[in-house]
C-alpha cells in the first residue's frame, strides 16, 4: 500500500517533462500528474516539442529534468527515438514510458535502451501511482546520497597531490590552488560528479558550451582543452574510453 504522506516528500521538488501527443491522455494525465508533483510539470505534445523543451530546460536552469514521462508512438519524433537523444545528453535519465497493450513490439526496444518502467493505458490509477512512487523515491535518494556524500567526503584524491574539493568545486596540488579556466573547470564539475563514471563526447560538449549559443563544438575543440589541460597538471589520470568519451581516475 501507496504511503502518501512519503510520496508527497519525495515528488515535491521533481520536476518532470511529460511528452504525449492524444489531447485527452495528456489532459488526463496532466492532472495526475499535478496532484503528485505540485504543478512541477512541462507538457510537450509530441517527441520533437519534448527534446525542444528537455534543452530548453537544461539550458536555463543548467540541469536536467528530474523525471520524463513519455509516450511510445506520436508523430514528429516516436517516443523510442525521443528516448534515444535523451539518453545521449544524460544516460542516467529517470524516465517512465507509457504504452498501450498493442505496443508490444516496441517494448524490447526500449528495454535495450535501458527502460524499466513502463505504465500500460488505459492507465490504472493504483499501477501509475505505484510506478510514480517508486521512481520518486529513487530520484530523492539519489539526491540525498549524493548530498550526504560531499558533505561526509568533500576532498576527492585524483593523485598523490591533486585533489578536488567537491564542496567548493576547486582543485588543489599539494594544497594550492590551480587556476583553470572556464570550461576547464565545467569538465572537471562534470567527470567528477560521479568519480570514475565515462562521459560520452556528446554529453561533454553539450555541458561544456552549454553557454555559447552561437557556436557548435566538435571533438577536435575537446580535445584542445584536454591537450592543455594535461600539460597544466601532468599527473591528472584523464583517460579517453575510445570512441566513446572521458573519465578522470581517482585513487582508492
Amino acid at each position: 500500500m501507496i504511503d502518501y504522506i512519503l510520496l508527497e516528500k519525495y515528488s515535491k521538488d521533481i520536476n518532470v517533462l511529460f511528452v504525449e501527443d492524444d489531447e485527452f491522455i495528456r489532459k488526463e494525465t496532466k492532472e495526475l500528474l499535478e496532484d503528485i508533483f505540485q504543478k512541477n510539470i512541462t507538457i510537450a505534445v509530441d517527441g520533437k516539442d519534448g527534446f525542444e523543451k528537455y534543452m530548453n530546460y537544461y539550458n536555463e536552469n543548467k540541469k536536467y529534468f528530474d523525471l520524463v514521462i513519455t509516450d511510445i508512438k506520436m508523430p514528429n519524433m516516436d517516443g523510442i527515438e525521443l528516448t534515444k537523444l535523451i539518453y545521449n545528453q544524460h544516460e542516467n535519465q529517470s524516465l517512465i514510458v507509457l504504452s498501450a497493450h498493442n505496443e508490444s513490439e516496441y517494448l524490447m526496444q526500449l528495454i535495450n535502451l535501458g527502460i524499466s518502467q513502463f505504465i500500460l493505458k488505459p492507465i490504472d490509477f493504483d499501477n501509475f501511482v505505484e510506478v510514480i512512487y517508486k521512481v520518486s523515491k529513487d530520484i530523492y535518494l539519489d539526491d540525498k546520497s549524493a548530498q550526504s556524500d560531499i558533505l561526509e567526503n568533500p576532498m576527492l584524491k585524483l593523485s598523490k597531490s591533486l585533489t578536488w574539493d567537491k564542496q567548493n568545486k576547486q582543485l588543489l596540488n599539494n594544497e594550492e590552488l590551480v587556476k583553470l579556466t572556464k570550461k576547464e573547470y565545467l569538465l572537471f564539475d562534470l567527470l567528477l560528479k560521479v568519480p570514475e563514471k565515462t562521459c560520452t563526447n556528446e554529453e561533454i560538449l553539450s555541458y561544456l558550451w552549454q553557454d555559447d549559443d552561437d557556436k557548435s563544438p566538435d571533438i577536435t575543440n575537446l580535445k584542445n582543452i584536454i591537450s592543455r589541460l594535461r600539460k597544466k597538471v601532468p599527473e591528472l589520470r584523464i583517460e579517453n574510453i575510445y570512441s566513446l568519451g572521458y573519465r578522470i581516475n581517482t585513487l582508492p
